[in-house]
């Protein structure tokens, strides 16, 4: 996520589909895709709970230009409206309820402007990768650490846990997410009047098959009088 490549071809897909409007950034965190939207000219402004990551964003060279109100993003206002409303690398999932994720589908339509876009990028649920009976699918495993998601499919609760080695001692942290089908963020769409215009497989624009590991989906909010 952090590879320059990567962070040019997703801000160079936003700022195309900003069409010279704002944008707005829901988890905008220290600023990895907000800062270079910024410099491609697109006026981003950001939502974040957390004041430690939005102080990471201000020390970087352009961060104080960006606003940031501090808040939860699923239903936080800010004034004005805006031609684009984006939550990128699984950010819809650190909304751990169903109703959480759906109240945020409705503050974004409230803040887009006629015929403006929301698009999610997140990963596609690994429910494949369980083997029958167990609940847990390892992606790191190493002598210094091991990191693992844990699955509870009957509440698509979810959380990856990370097990570090140091000196001897194990460290242990764990980050609670709710993991998101495709079809149920469409079905949050149309509660929020927002229509699916595209779906693609990653920000090259790659098709979305079933064997995609992630998505980047574009929902738009009709037209006035459409």
């Amino acid at each position: 996520m952090f590879q320059q490549s990567v962070i040019d071809t997703t801000a160079d897909v936003l700022a195309e589909l900003a069409g010279g409007g704002r944008a707005l950034e829901l988890g905008i965190g220290t600023g990895r895709i907000a800062l270079p939207l910024a410099r491609r000219g697109v006026p981003v402004h950001g939502i974040d709970l957390s004041r430690a990551m939005v102080a990471r964003l201000r020390a970087k060279p352009g961060g104080e230009a960006i606003g940031v109100t501090i808040g939860d993003f699923a239903t936080t206002r800010v004034d004005g409206t805006f031609s684009l409303a984006y939550l990128v690398f699984n950010t819809i999932m650190n909304l751990t309820t169903q109703d959480a994720q759906v109240a945020c589908f409705r503050n974004v339509a409230a803040h887009l402007e006629p015929g403006g876009r929301f698009v999610i990028e997140v990963g596609v649920p690994e429910l494949r990768r369980l083997p029958p009976g167990q609940n847990i699918v390892p992606w790191r495993v190493s002598p210094t650490g091991w990191a693992y998601d844990v699955y509870d499919v009957a509440t698509q609760a979810m959380s990856s846990n990370y097990v570090d080695v140091v000196d001897g001692r194990a460290e242990f942290r764990s980050i609670p997410f709710r993991y998101v089908w495709p079809a149920e963020l469409d079905l949050m769409a149309r509660l929020a009047g927002l229509h699916l215009t595209d779906r693609w497989a990653d920000w090259t624009r790659a098709p979305f098959t079933a064997d995609s590991e992630s998505h980047v989906s574009i929902w738009r909010k009709p037209l006035e009088g459409l």
